[in-house]
């Protein structure tokens, strides 16, 4: 697939890798040079300096051969200027832009072909609130995603010592959580070096504390599912926000009146900002979020979620690790460099979030051939979580009609779940090894390694002619 990229900041750079890696074809325009020579040093691709809402610059870049533009410059102005040009100019099929402004949603008419003419609208800002409020309404997660329009959940979890599963092997399970269907799709130990490596995850796999666990349920069992692996949390009651900027903004509007919710923003100005847009039960701190004698004037230590969401990845860093040792129950880092996420993972940090990963997994559901509904991208993109739909009969389908063991899925892959129509509702089924595919069930996959989800496409795409 031919993809020009609009955009070479965070955001667009992930992208670019990410799309790089499934061998497809990568134009990048930026208006810096450097940064463009930075990246065909790093990565297949080509880099197009120029400014990309005018038409002589989309043409050097092959917009007239491009089968998508993903338009994530840093204003939302040009991002919707760029798509209208490609659409209008060189009739590029797929138009994504990337927007911080929560006015423009998909379903408004500007987004229409009459309009700016954009498929598609991706918001850092909005997947980032998302995945707080998961962490918020199950506080003993790592991370929630979910499936099937919310049938199916795929939790990571933390194992400690307590719950029900742990120092137990996964051939178990019934006796000790009857009732709840679930499906370890992986696991991730630390060695002794403190290095991260996953573990085999059949009927004989022991569970241990401090695992990292990836589960497949019903999203009606996620609560049982964590009960079975730590003790639950308590509820999360009190927030403390560090930055008040987009995200820190967007997040507060979100959750204030649902928690006792106080922001820390160093700049006067924005502060005041804050206020007005802010309920009068939200307290807004002018101070900076790594001074530690504001933080225990603030009572950190009474804090059940911290949260540090500013711009600045060291400050963001500096200010969980010092919430965390005052007492925090728990905090959350945004971090936009990956070697960042990278060295504060298994330290005091309790969740790294990257705001370019959050948007990634829905960007590739709509560059992914074959009929696949959702991506995530998990563990800082290593693996992804899909969820593909099974279409045509047993003569054009690879999966329709047959069973699970009878599927040549690439090695470590493994079908977590199926979410199958019944009647005016749905059947969640965490299938066997004997699990027949039907007609149109919703498949959700786990897949350890990025390079394997082109298998797994080819596998759902439907042939005229195809004979098993």
């Amino acid at each position: 697939m031919n993809v020009i990229i609009l955009g070479a900041g965070r955001v667009g750079e992930s992208v670019a890798e990410s799309l790089v890696s499934e061998k497809n074809d990568i134009t990048v325009i930026d208006t810096d040079p450097q940064r463009l020579r930075e990246l065909e040093d790093r990565l297949d691709l080509r880099g197009v300096p120029g400014n990309g809402i005018q038409p002589s610059v989309l043409e050097a870049a092959g917009a007239k051969d491009a089968d998508m533009l993903i338009a994530c410059a840093p204003l939302d102005e040009t991002n919707l200027v760029c798509c209208k040009v490609a659409h209008e100019v060189f009739n590029i099929p797929t138009t994504i832009a990337r927007l911080r402004s929560p006015e423009f949603p998909n379903e408004s008419p500007l987004m229409g072909d009459q309009g700016f003419a954009v498929d598609q609208v991706i918001c850092p800002e909005q997947s980032i609130t998302r995945y707080i409020r998961k962490l918020i309404e199950y506080p003993e997660a790592l991370q929630v995603l979910e499936f099937a329009d919310g049938a199916v959940s795929l939790i990571a979890v933390r194992a400690v010592t307590g719950g029900p599963m742990v120092r137990h092997v996964i051939s178990e399970l019934p006796q000790l959580v009857p009732g709840v269907e679930m499906r370890f799709v992986a696991i991730y130990r630390c060695d002794e070096l403190g290095v991260d490596h996953q573990v085999m995850c059949d009927g004989t796999t022991r569970i241990e504390p401090g695992d990292e666990v990836f589960v497949l349920a019903a999203t009606r069992d996620i609560r049982r599912v964590l009960d079975a692996l730590r003790r639950r949390d308590e509820p999360v009651e009190r927030v403390m926000i560090a930055g008040g900027g987009r995200v820190g903004l967007r997040l507060a509007r979100e959750i204030q009146g649902e928690c006792r919710l106080k922001v820390i923003e160093p700049q006067m100005a924005r502060c005041e900002y804050l206020t007005t847009q802010l309920e009068g039960d939200t307290l807004v701190l002018h101070g900076d979020s790594t001074d530690e004698e504001l933080l225990e004037t603030e009572n950190v230590q009474d804090t059940d979620l911290f949260l540090a969401l500013t711009s600045d990845d060291e400050d963001n860093i500096m200010a969980c690790l010092l919430a965390k040792r005052m007492g925090a129950r728990r905090v959350l880092a945004l971090i936009n460099r990956r070697a960042y996420a990278d060295l504060v993972q298994g330290t005091q940090i309790d969740i790294a979030l990257s705001p370019s990963q959050t948007v990634i997994g829905e960007l590739l559901a709509y560059v992914r051939r074959g009929d696949v509904e959702a991506v995530y991208s998990l563990r800082r993109g290593a693996a992804e979580a899909l969820e593909a739909v099974a279409h045509g009969d047993r003569k054009s389908s690879r999966v329709v009609g047959r069973r699970i063991d009878e599927l040549p899925l690439p090695e470590g892959a493994q079908i977590g779940a199926i979410v199958r129509a019944l009647g005016d509702g749905r059947e969640v089924i965490i299938p066997h090894h004997d699990t027949t595919i039907q007609q149109d069930d919703h498949v959700i996959i786990f897949v350890p390694k990025k390079r394997m989800v082109r298998d797994i496409e080819k596998l759902f795409q439907v042939g005229a002619t195809f004979m098993f």
